[in-house]
């Protein structure tokens, strides 16, 4: 379902609150020269949002870096390390979700590693039948301009592509 068509529904103004048991964040790209998939998930995930009367929305969500999770203890370790996420100094990843652009992607920005850009992001809704939605959204972002770097010998690429499956309830 469309995210206009669902702001078009009355029912749906008003706040809402992430439901963290049925949301992820997840990220995925290919690294040795794009021969090998690499996904992770993180699962410390809160958030809220508000869906005006006039249809306007507003939302955040807090990721814990640490959560993190992509399968092998020694990568993960690597990816939180200085080199990637650098937990340490930088233990959230936020997203603030200002509206809607005029295409139906959500305007958002994305802050990591204490840098804060803009992104866009492609969206559906979908009325998971007890009241509650999934939003799912999805991106591709150039990692470097959040100051990601750790690209040993060119294998690993600048491009990761982010979704986040997450469900909300009316508050």
């Amino acid at each position: 379902m469309t995210l206009q068509r669902v702001l078009a529904d009355p029912a749906t103004t008003g706040n809402w609150t992430l439901v963290p048991d049925r949301s992820s964040i997840m990220f995925g790209s290919k690294t040795l020269w794009g021969l090998v998939p690499v996904n992770g998930r993180f699962t410390d995930i809160t958030g809220e949002g508000s869906v005006a009367a006039d249809g306007a929305i507003s939302g955040h969500l807090r990721i814990g870096v640490a959560s993190m999770k992509t399968g092998i203890k020694k990568r993960d370790e690597h990816l939180q390390s200085a080199d990637f996420f650098d937990t340490e100094h930088f233990p959230e990843i936020t997203v603030e979700v200002s509206g809607v652009g005029p295409d139906g992607d959500l305007n958002a920005t994305l802050s990591v590693r204490g840098t804060t850009l803009p992104i866009s992001l492609t969206a559906t809704v979908t009325p998971l039948g007890d009241g509650t939605v999934q939003v799912t959204a999805r991106t591709t972002v150039d990692r470097t301009k959040w100051g990601i770097s750790g690209n040993t010998m060119g294998m690993i690429p600048a491009g990761i592509t982010l979704t986040a499956e997450a469900a909300f309830s009316k508050a």
